[in-house]
């Protein structure tokens, strides 16, 4: 691992001979495909290539790192995946129940809609994005910091500043 911190690209591949078949594996099982599975493969194999410097002997086995670095990637796609089906529900819903009138209930919906919509507007685009991943992909902040490549501080704070921002936007529409 502190070969390929050095950039050592040989060190990678040799790495990669060793340990891609057992994390493909893992990978297939869970995303249920190999063409995803291949495609989180190469994505582990460059955070690797880019974080080789985190790795710590210490905490585990360079398997064990590998390991655990593609169920993480595996499980941030498994929620994509759901949060983008459930994105295709509700847009099936709202398309069909636009189709039928529109009672009360309805139309309070569409206003708080576009009250959150507006209210997220005002926010900084890097406020929106953080608040954007945690809600409706479902990332940790975690993720939101190494998919942001952003200080986990930064990402909190963020968070914070914009929900606060959103609470006290909101409250004064209503």
């Amino acid at each position: 691992m502190r070969r390929i911190a050095d950039r050592d690209g040989g060190a990678l591949a040799g790495l990669f001979e060793r340990h891609a078949p057992v994390a493909l594996g893992l990978l297939h099982r869970i995303l249920g495909g190999r063409g995803e599975a291949e495609e989180v493969l190469q994505e582990v194999f460059l955070q690797i290539w880019m974080q080789a410097d985190r790795y710590d002997g210490a905490r585990s086995t360079p398997r064990g790192w590998i390991l655990m670095l593609a169920r993480s990637r595996a499980l941030d796609r498994l929620r994509r995946r759901e949060s983008a089906r459930r994105r295709e529900e509700i847009v099936g819903e709202e398309v069909g129940e636009a189709v039928s009138p529109l009672g009360t209930e309805r139309l309070e919906s569409l206003e708080v809609q576009r009250q959150v919509s507006s209210a997220l507007g005002a926010l900084s685009p890097d406020q929106r994005r953080c608040i954007e991943l945690a809600f409706f992909e479902g990332l940790t902040h975690t993720q939101i910091a190494e998919r942001l490549e952003a200080p986990l501080g930064t990402v909190k704070s963020r968070i914070l500043l914009g929900m606060n921002k959103l609470r006290q936007a909101l409250s004064a529409q209503a």
